[in-house]
């Protein structure tokens, strides 16, 4: 019972339908492609890549791929990213950066849905080079699980949080 609760709570996002031809002795054949995004809005979301003859076993397969590869994100005040950060895949590259409240979810469709499963609020990103929702999908989540929460980087460091935070806020007010 606790396994179905935890999936009802999953947002589901249709990213993106590609279909494909083969050209058989009778005709076309049409096989399609799903690239879905789930999140539960509080910082968990996977992606997932299904193909079938029919749109909905595609979009089946598809989230649940994505069900079993999702990835915790540490949230800053459940609204945004703690640190700006850019990711990678093949030929596209996003560069994704926190926000102050109110700005909203600035990002173009497969890093909104991203967003938007993952349950932040406040965010601006951009997409540079392909706009293959595949590449810009992958690309989003390389940025996404290299974000790291202050508590990781002051163990990492060897300092105390309040030192890691005092000098964020010190770069946020030299930057205004």
């Amino acid at each position: 019972m606790a396994a179905r609760e935890r999936e009802e709570e999953l947002v589901e996002h249709l990213v993106h339908i590609n279909r494909v031809a083969k050209v058989v002795k009778g005709g076309r054949r049409f096989g399609f492609a799903a690239l879905v995004v789930v999140g539960d809005q509080k910082g968990r979301v996977g992606f997932g890549h299904g193909k079938a003859r029919e749109v909905p076993e595609a979009i089946r397969k598809a989230t649940e791929q994505a069900r079993r590869s999702m990835i915790r994100v540490p949230l800053r005040e459940g609204r945004t990213l703690h640190h700006d950060v850019t990711g990678k895949h093949d030929a596209g590259r996003v560069i994704i950066r926190s926000a102050p409240a109110g700005t909203g979810i600035i990002a173009g469709g497969p890093m909104r849905a991203v967003f938007e499963a993952l349950g932040v609020a406040d965010v601006v990103s951009k997409s540079i080079g392909s706009s293959n929702p595949y590449n810009m999908v992958r690309a989003t989540f390389n940025a996404l699980s290299r974000c790291e929460n202050p508590r990781k980087v002051a163990a990492r460091r060897g300092k105390k949080v309040s030192e890691i935070l005092r000098n964020r806020r010190q770069a946020e007010e030299t930057t205004r």
